[in-house]
C-alpha cells in the first residue's frame, strides 16, 4: 500500500512573541462560592448563632480574591433530619443543578445533613456537577480522595445524633402518655378544636354533623347512605374534601373521642428518618384514658 504521507507539506506557525506589556494576563474564572447555614431551634441564644454564622461566611467568601460571592442560604429553627422542609437548602441544591455556584462552605456535616443517606446522595449529585462542599469544622472537602472515608464516618455519627434525639423525643411522649396527657391534631379532626391550655373543646357546627352521622346509623342507614346524604346537603370532611367515604364514616363511628375518651398510640413510628408511621398492633404500649374531654355522643350510644 502507497504511504499516504508522500507529497504532504506541513508548515509550522509559531507562536506569537508577547514583549513587555503586550503579554496578556490569562483571565481565570473565579469560584461561585456559595455557603450554607442551619440551626436547630428558635431560641434566642442559636438565633444569635444563625446570625454570627451568616456574617462569617459572608465575610469569609469575600476575603478570598479566587472566590466570588455567591449567597448564603440559611434555613432557621427547621428539624435536621430530612431535608423536604428546608427550603433555603433546596433553593442552593438547584442553583447548584443550575450551574450557578460552584463550590458550597458549611460549618460542619451535622449543619449539612443529619443522615448518611441524605447526605451522601447529595454530595454524590453536586460531585456530579464538578462541585465540592468544604466542612469547616471536620476539614473536609468532598473533593478529596480521603474526604469521602471521612465523610461517610462523620455522617454515620451525624445520623447517630439524630436517632437519639428521636428516641429522647419517643420516651418523652411514653411520659406524657403515662399521665393522661392527650396530644390531639384537632385540624382534622370533625366536632372539636383546641382552647388556648390545648385541650380540645367541642367545636358546635362539626359537633352537629358527628351527632347526624351517630343517629341516621341507628336509624339503620348504611355508611354508603350517610355519605350521600351529607354530600347532598354539601357537607365537607374535617379536611376540607366534598367527598364522603363510607370508611370516613366508619371511623367517626369507632372514635372513641366523640364519648369523652381517648386511646392513645393508636399508631407508632417505625423509621426515625422518614417518620412512617403504622397502626400499633401491640408493638408498643397503649394508654386508655377514660372522661379526658367532653362528650358529643353520650357513652351509652
Amino acid at each position: 500500500m502507497a504511504n499516504m504521507n508522500i507529497g504532504k507539506n506541513v508548515t509550522v506557525i509559531p507562536a506569537r512573541k508577547r514583549l513587555g506589556n503586550t503579554v496578556a494576563t490569562e483571565d481565570i474564572p473565579k469560584l461561585r462560592v456559595a455557603a450554607y447555614c442551619r440551626v436547630s431551634t428558635d431560641t434566642d441564644e442559636q438565633a444569635t448563632s444563625y446570625e454570627a454564622q451568616v456574617e462569617h461566611y459572608t465575610d469569609f467568601i469575600r476575603k478570598n480574591t479566587e472566590w466570588e460571592f455567591a449567597g448564603i442560604f440559611a434555613d432557621d429553627g427547621i428539624s435536621g433530619t430530612n431535608t423536604k422542609k428546608r427550603d433555603e437548602f433546596n433553593r442552593m441544591i438547584d442553583e447548584c443543578m443550575a450551574g450557578n455556584i460552584d463550590m458550597i462552605i458549611t460549618k460542619s456535616i451535622s449543619r449539612f445533613a443529619r443522615n448518611t443517606l441524605d447526605c451522601l446522595k447529595y454530595i454524590r449529585d453536586l460531585k456530579a456537577k464538578n462541585i465540592p462542599v468544604y466542612f469547616e469544622k471536620e476539614n473536609i472537602n468532598t473533593m478529596d480522595a480521603k474526604g469521602k472515608v471521612l465523610l461517610t464516618i462523620m455522617a454515620s455519627l451525624a445520623q447517630q445524633e439524630s436517632q437519639s434525639l428521636s428516641q429522647n423525643v419517643k420516651l418523652g411522649l411514653q411520659y406524657r402518655y403515662q399521665q393522661g396527657k392527650v396530644q390531639v391534631n384537632h385540624n382534622r379532626f370533625l366536632g372539636y378544636t383546641k382552647n388556648e391550655d390545648g385541650n380540645l373543646i367541642i367545636e358546635p357546627k362539626g359537633a352537629e354533623v358527628v351527632k347526624r352521622i351517630f343517629r341516621e346509623y341507628l336509624e339503620g342507614e348504611s355508611l354508603a347512605g350517610i355519605c350521600k346524604g351529607l354530600m347532598k346537603d354539601g357537607i365537607y370532611t374535617a379536611a376540607g374534601n366534598p367527598k364522603w367515604r363510607p370508611e370516613t364514616v366508619q371511623k367517626i363511628l369507632q372514635n372513641e373521642k366523640y364519648m369523652g375518651d381517648a386511646l392513645l398510640q393508636k399508631t407508632y413510628t417505625v423509621d426515625f428518618l422518614t417518620k412512617k408511621r403504622v397502626k400499633n398492633e401491640g408493638i408498643v404500649p397503649q394508654y386508655y384514658v377514660e372522661n379526658n374531654h367532653e362528650a358529643i355522643i353520650p357513652r351509652e350510644l
